[in-house]
């Protein structure tokens, strides 16, 4: 285990949170507000139904605390003061209630316990329109309605782009809980389980479930691998599983991790040579997150070598130019290469022309692309190429005329395995780029 990775969280926590007091002091300087507060967010009930669903908390409020099970409490930072946290500890025995406060974050803040919501009011600072409100709707309480001002919110969340030590120390450790995970899942494809099942081993192996997940998990076999966000994890296994996709993170105090692997139940069959034709693309654009290169160049980069593959298997019969030209790369890799991940799976400011607000569109042609900037030191990125025989797709390439773009013949032979689609996660540096999930599965190996 190399040091990076073996930081201590809550030795780099001091250094994150200066930053973040220096970030809110910018944002309320722009937005003429006097104190930043934010809400971690309620429960959601269903409609006419006293069940809540799975508890979110507010992105903003574990930014500065790594507390993800605390609704009802609230960050207050006002310029030149200690940072105090509203800790909401109910009187409660229908539910478990939040432990008394305490971690590496504590003797940074002024801590106030409240038992009911309400008694936050006397402890927030006003008047309340002198207050940056950053949280939703629901958070509400009294005069204090989150107003969420663009010029603070813009400011924040470009920062958020680039990672401290401490962030990147904790998505380390996501990392590793995933990568046993998709070890287990593996493990469990192999020995011929069923969706459901692997879905399970997964959850046992990183020992979270839906409610801690930073996403649900796609886990498909055969042709479900087609399906993008295939989420229905059927219970029995199929007569014959011949390919496995999954795409599953893990949490570690509130940050996220996003890794996909596919796998061949014929490890030496044509559909493993083309996932490992789709690896070695993968780890070449994993080999490109620079500072200064265009993300967006990157995804059109993906294009052409992902066609390449198709063409060397004989998939395609025109070339990856013509193939990117006509659109019929989007058939086969309908997605976006990747996008910004941290507090966010889908991570903010992805698009953001600077820190003032303003949008970097994306390339025509490419409506799913999440990350249009240019890459800088801090950012991190999945990189997630894929190639699938989507049947809707492919109709519309014969519809469109190109039909003899494709050898169809070809497509049958790999369609009953779905698709492929293989991610890390890559941290932009000064200098080379540092992959941050596969030292996770070399370790584990």
């Amino acid at each position: 285990m190399t040091a990076a990775s073996s930081a201590d969280p809550g030795a780099l926590y001091p250094d994150h949170l200066a930053a973040l007091c220096r970030h809110a002091d910018e944002a309320l300087a722009r937005g003429g507000f006097d104190h930043l507060l934010v809400p971690s967010g309620s429960l959601h009930y269903q409609l006419y139904d006293d069940r809540d669903y799975p508890y979110a908390v507010n992105p903003q409020f574990k930014y500065w605390l790594p507390l993800t099970r605390l609704p009802d409490s609230w960050l207050v930072y006002t310029p030149g003061r200690k940072p105090t946290l509203i800790y909401h500890q109910p009187f409660d025995y229908w539910h478990v209630v939040p432990q008394a406060p305490g971690g590496w974050w504590l003797e940074h803040f002024d801590v106030h316990v409240i038992r009911t919501p309400e008694q936050a009011l006397p402890l927030l600072p006003g008047p309340a329109a002198r207050c940056a409100i950053l949280g939703e709707a629901q958070s509400a309480l009294g005069e204090y309605i989150p107003n969420n001002p663009e010029a603070v919110v813009q400011y924040l969340e470009y920062r958020r782009s680039y990672k401290t030590p401490y962030e990147l120390a904790l998505m380390r450790q996501a990392q590793r809980l995933a990568v046993r995970g998709h070890r287990a899942a593996e493990a469990a494809f192999r020995d011929g389980a069923g969706e459901f099942d692997i879905h399970m081993a997964y959850c046992a192996a990183v020992g979270q479930d839906a409610n801690d997940l930073p996403y649900g998990n796609i886990v498909g076999l055969n042709e479900h691998a087609a399906v993008l966000h295939y989420m229905d994890r059927d219970t029995s296994a199929p007569a014959q599983s011949r390919s496995f996709l999954i795409d599953a993170g893990a949490s570690a105090c509130g940050y996220a991790s996003d890794i996909t692997r596919t796998h061949a139940r014929d490890r030496g069959g044509e559909f493993q040579a083309m996932i490992d034709a789709v690896d070695a693309v993968q780890q070449a654009l994993g080999r490109a997150v620079r500072a200064g290169t265009d993300y967006k160049r990157l995804h059109l980069d993906a294009h052409l070598a992902l066609m390449g593959v198709l063409k060397d298997f004989g998939v395609l019969r025109v070339s990856p130019e013509a193939a990117l030209e006509t659109g019929v790369s989007a058939a086969f890799f309908p997605h976006g290469l990747g996008h910004p991940i941290g507090l966010q799976v889908h991570d903010v400011a992805g698009f953001a022309a600077d820190d003032r607000g303003g949008r970097i569109e994306r390339p025509p042609g490419h409506p799913y692309l999440r990350m249009t900037r240019v890459l800088e030191p801090g950012m991190v990125v999945t990189i997630e190429p894929g190639i699938y025989f989507i049947d809707m797709l492919l109709e519309q390439v014969r519809r469109k005329g190109h039909g003899d773009s494709i050898d169809w013949d070809r497509v049958e032979t790999f369609r009953p395995c779905g698709g492929i689609r293989i991610e890390d996660e890559v941290l932009c540096t000064d200098a080379e780029p540092e992959n941050l999930t596969r030292p996770a599965f070399a370790e584990a190996a």
